[in-house]
């Protein structure tokens, strides 16, 4: 049986959605080195992710289904000020992230993990979820 990886992840829980999703449309698949990168995330580089693992003989399905998927999720975001469904991560702008910045610099430490939000790259609107309509 031939296997193929469909997509990789740096954290179980975008992978475990994605997992269910598939299995949830009947096809077989698996997380390839899910445990290694939950318990030491420092090794998700090193390993390459998290991996989708599907049969080479599904891949055109589930790469077609995967886009419809993520095209219909991505369809349901909307910007309150400008209607735009173009939405980002990104650092949020506070003194608690600027000091985790500048402490990370100065000791060369792991950083720490910063606020993020959801930011509206048309229009620069922030909100601390993803806006629905």
């Amino acid at each position: 049986m031939d296997l193929v990886t469909i997509q990789t992840f740096d954290n179980y829980f975008n992978a475990n959605i994605q997992l269910t999703r598939l299995r949830a449309a009947g096809i077989e698949c698996y997380l390839k080195d899910e445990y290694t990168v939950t318990i030491d995330p420092l090794l998700s580089n090193a390993i390459g992710g998290i991996k989708l693992v599907v049969r080479k003989s599904e891949e055109q399905n589930v790469r077609t289904l995967l886009r419809e998927m993520n095209a219909s999720s991505d369809n349901q975001l909307l910007c309150p000020q400008c209607g735009s469904h173009n939405f980002i991560l990104v650092p949020k702008r506070s003194t608690e992230n600027l000091l985790t910045a500048i402490t990370t610099w100065l000791f060369s430490a792991y950083a720490v993990s910063v606020e993020n939000v959801y930011q509206c790259a048309d229009c620069s609107y922030e909100s601390e979820t993803l806006p629905e309509y």
